[in-house]
């Protein structure tokens, strides 16, 4: 289990340098990652992380140390205490193995199945927040999208940001993903009641957030009695978003608190979902 954000570090790898694949395959107690985190060490690059620290450390310079023997397999079994300099308690057994072609095919068929499953998190409206939003994103398990009706908003988002210029952005509602997130400022309010009553129709989604205060949320409320003959769905909606004491309005700030409210619904969204958690109740 790599973070997505390093398939193309793999892709580069591909049949350069010899690397050697470190999984956690047993962490009790306080551990810095779960059992089955992966990451790629090479003679001078490491891709990915278990954990950062003594422990990540010691896997590295093992892994390099087989690197230049020609060494294959190595074992690792690490308490988390003193004796290596953490306090985490806790204790990981670590396995190394050198990667053959195969196993790096593997890797990556396995990055690009877990990318094609990602949620997305739609963003509409691409002003200050929205591009501070997908901005911050970039690194979350998203496929995120930045939607918006206007081209110059549109112009000035991350390159890295997928954007799409539309005159209605309300049909992608109905494009998400199970358990994907929709986030809506638009510069217009009928716009944003708009979207907000497209998405709330549906009932799989992680999140449905919109921008605004207190007294926004009451008038969409009216709007929506009046549109739909129902408010049963408004208690499915986010709103404020980014709840924080800071009352910090500077895009960034607001794109970070917006950023963790949504991993942690959809995490949780996730979990509700899968066979294990089935019956659960996701709230």
């Amino acid at each position: 289990m790599l973070d997505l954000t390093h398939s193309g570090d793999l892709r580069s790898l591909a049949g350069r340098q010899p690397s050697i694949l470190i999984t956690v395959s047993e962490a009790k107690g306080s551990a810095p990652r779960i059992k089955g985190t992966q990451m790629v060490v090479t003679a001078n690059q490491a891709i990915g992380t278990i954990g950062g620290g003594q422990l990540e450390f010691m896997a590295i310079e093992a892994a390099r140390e087989m690197l230049a023997a020609g060494q294959s397999q190595r074992a690792m079994s690490v308490p988390l205490g003193p004796a290596i300099g953490q306090c985490c308690g806790g204790h990981v057994g670590i396995e190394l193995a050198q990667m053959t072609p195969s196993m790096l095919t593997a890797l990556i068929a396995q990055l690009d199945a877990e990318r094609q499953a990602q949620p997305h998190l739609m963003i509409f409206g691409a002003g200050h927040v929205g591009r501070a939003l997908a901005r911050a994103a970039l690194p979350l398990p998203f496929e995120t999208k930045l939607i918006d009706t206007r081209e110059d908003e549109i112009a000035l988002a991350d390159p890295d940001v997928e954007s799409h210029l539309t005159a209605i952005p309300e049909t992608f509602v109905a494009t998400a993903k199970p358990g994907s997130a929709i986030v809506i400022m638009t510069h217009d309010h009928a716009l944003d009641f708009l979207i907000a009553q497209v998405a709330l129709a549906r009932q799989d989604l992680s999140y449905v957030g919109m921008i605004g205060s207190k007294t926004k949320r009451a008038t969409f409320a009216s709007w929506l009695e009046n549109e739909t003959g129902t408010r049963e769905r408004l208690s499915a909606l986010t709103m404020p978003i980014g709840a924080s004491k800071l009352r910090d309005k500077r895009p960034a700030i607001i794109a970070a608190m917006v950023a963790a409210e949504i991993t942690e619904r959809a995490g949780r969204w996730q979990m509700s979902a899968s066979p294990a958690h089935a019956g659960q109740p996701s709230r």
